[in-house]
């Protein structure tokens, strides 16, 4: 009778907690919401952390699409496309395995939903069409017919029609115009690399819809070397590698000179000498070095990166090794002394309302990681935070009216 007795007890108690917490959940201030960032957000509630290792691995788990192949014809507005090629590379190869170990990296970033919460987006569910498209069929045997393909696989994609039209700007709901010089809306191409010598097609690529280009570059070496220096160019082909594709596209006009941030983020590499800062000045860059974010902090390194590229439309190219070896030792030719991981995102971050046309990241090689696998994951989130910013800015802007449009 007694435990009888108690187990009354006990029920009559667990009733009168459980009413009175919701008791006070119905007194609670009509339209009150606990965590306000996230009350009407598509993406509340939803489930996460749902078979995230099965299917094939793609960036962040989006669908495949063969688009160089059986969907060739098939719209995107946001793609990442793989370039594993590696065969420019001045020390340690490997990043033909870049694009597979930053997809193997990225399978974690949807399993809590995707939300970024310092940029208050989630790009997955920001209503545009993005996709793994797989890789750019790249030959490991000839150098200048793989950066052939590396340039008319970006290229095709490039010139596609988007899934997505530019519609109305937000603030005024006029038109937004597309910012190419050709006067086409054009998707936007995520590269996974493959060493840093893939850009030069890209950038090529990029020429044809764009013209001269912005570039805000991020990496530990200048990479604009004449090739009688870097590699003595004991051949043609020899010149064209993953320390010289910026001299290349500042010779062929494929950049906007004196509007460029060259190897912004964390430039701390040794030199030939004086003379080559002279030559990076010759091909249009300006500099930032690693060092700067003692002094500057990295508000004062976004602020000088946003001075200089302006309003303009910009090609994003990320070294992994821009960060220290001691948060991405996976890298062909790592520097110490470089930015931390959490560094770079806040400093990405700080691009938002920038008009990034396309990106890469590159220099990724697996092979160096640790069974932790630190720097595919560190691929994968900078791209995160890319991607995050590209998803919040159209590439388009509104027409400004002058006096005779008035009239």
């Amino acid at each position: 009778m007694k435990l009888s007795l108690a187990t009354v007890q006990f029920a009559l108690l667990f009733a009168f907690a459980i009413g009175h917490e919701h008791s006070e959940e119905t007194q609670m201030p009509l339209g009150y919401v606990k965590y306000p960032y996230q009350a009407t957000y598509p993406g509340d509630d939803s489930v996460t952390a749902d078979s995230i290792f099965s299917g094939i691995t793609t960036f962040a788990r989006l669908p495949w699409v063969q688009c160089l192949g059986k969907n060739k014809d098939e719209g995107f507005d946001i793609a990442f496309l793989g370039a594993p090629f590696d065969t420019g590379t001045s020390y340690r190869p490997g990043a033909r395995f870049g694009p597979a170990g930053i997809r193997a990296g990225s399978r974690r970033l949807t399993l809590y939903g995707g939300y970024n919460v310092p940029l208050e987006v989630n790009p997955f569910l920001s209503g545009l069409k993005i996709v793994d498209c797989g890789d750019i069929p790249v030959t490991p045997y000839d150098n200048a017919y793989a950066i052939r393909q590396i340039e008319e696989g970006h290229k095709e994609l490039l010139h596609r029609k988007p899934f997505t039209s530019l519609g109305n700007d937000a603030a005024t709901g006029q038109p937004l115009l597309p910012l190419s010089i050709d006067g086409k809306e054009h998707p936007r191409i995520i590269t996974l690399g493959g060493d840093h010598t893939i850009v030069l097609p890209l950038l090529r690529s990029i020429n044809s819809a764009y013209g001269k280009i912005s570039v805000i570059h991020f990496d530990s070496h200048l990479d604009t070397w004449k090739p009688s220096v870097f590699g003595g160019a004991p051949s043609h082909q020899a010149e064209i590698n993953h320390g010289t594709y910026f001299y290349w596209a500042s010779q062929e006009g494929l950049i906007k000179n004196g509007s460029s941030i060259a190897s912004h983020g964390a430039i701390r590499t040794t030199l030939s000498g004086p003379a080559d800062y002279e030559n990076d000045d010759a091909s249009g860059f300006q500099r930032i070095e690693a060092r700067e974010i003692d002094t500057l902090g990295t508000d004062g390194i976004i602020k000088k990166i946003r001075d200089t590229v302006g309003d303009t439309p910009v090609y994003l190219s990320i070294d992994i090794d821009s960060i220290d070896p001691a948060f991405a030792p996976a890298t062909g030719t790592p520097e110490t002394g470089g930015w931390s991981t959490r560094e770079l995102r806040t400093i990405l971050r700080g691009l938002d309302g920038l008009h990034i046309v396309s990106a890469d990241i590159v220099e990724v090689a697996p092979a160096y990681d640790t069974n932790a696998e630190l720097t595919t994951m560190a691929a994968a989130d900078v791209l995160f935070e890319v991607l995050s910013v590209m998803a919040k800015t159209p590439l388009g802007k509104v027409k400004v009216l002058n006096a005779t449009d008035a009239n």
